[in-house]
Order: structure tokens, then C-alpha cells, then sequence
């Protein structure tokens, strides 16, 4: 299966994620649903909160050119809320997979989608 079937088929396909991406650990995209864009640096961002939360702490957490409030942030997961739409981003051993939920799809939906894609990739050694 390609990268863009990921994104576009089991996470953004689930109707629990309305726009998503995958990533590499080095910034670089592997695939990305139609106008959904993270910049170099709001990826940057993401990758380091994995390692040090206390900048997304402190300024939330930006993609596509909006501010997330950071609700959860660890080795594995980083978590955000704007309003009634929210993020998940959750790391694999080499990957970075992004999704975006809005109104009506709850947390727990969106994520349950995306963390289930990142224990399925990290099982065949991505």
C-alpha cells in the first residue's frame, strides 16, 4: 500500500479524520490529503514536542496554519484542541502520522484511528 492510501483510505477514509499526513522523522512529507499543508517548521515543532513538550506547552501546537491548545504530549503521542476540532499526532519508528477531527467526530474517535495505523506500522517496522 502507498503512503497517500494511508492517509487517504485508513485514516482520512474512516470519516473520524478530515485531513492528515504522514511524515518522516526528518520533516521530509510522505503523503498528505488534497490542501492540508504543514510547514517545515510546524513539523520541525512536532518532531522535538516528541522529545521536549514545554515550547508546544507554552505556544500550542500549529499546523496547516492553525493554533492547537496542547493537551497531551510524550514520546509517542501528541495530542491538541482547538474549539470543537482537535489533533493527533503519533509517532512510529519511522514515521510521523498527523490527523485532523472536526464537530461532530469526538476525541476518542480520531484517535483510535490514528494510534491504530501507528501500532499497525510499527509492527511491520515503520
Amino acid at each position: 500500500m502507498s503512503w497517500q492510501a494511508y492517509v487517504d483510505t485508513n485514516m482520512v477514509g474512516t470519516g473520524k479524520v478530515s485531513k492528515a499526513a504522514i511524515y518522516g522523522h526528518n520533516g521530509q512529507a510522505w503523503a498528505t490529503s488534497q490542501g492540508f499543508h504543514v510547514s517545515d517548521t510546524e513539523i520541525q515543532v512536532i518532531v522535538n514536542a516528541f522529545k521536549d513538550a514545554s515550547q508546544i506547552r507554552a505556544s500550542g501546537i500549529h499546523v496547516n496554519g492553525e493554533k492547537y491548545f496542547a493537551l497531551r504530549a510524550d514520546d509517542r503521542s501528541v495530542y491538541g484542541k482547538k474549539g470543537t476540532s482537535g489533533l493527533v499526532c503519533v509517532k512510529t519508528k519511522q514515521a510521523i502520522l498527523i490527523g485532523v477531527y472536526n464537530e461532530p467526530v469526538q476525541f476518542g474517535e480520531a484517535t483510535k484511528v490514528v494510534e491504530a495505523l501507528a501500532d499497525y506500522l510499527i509492527s511491520v517496522n515503520y
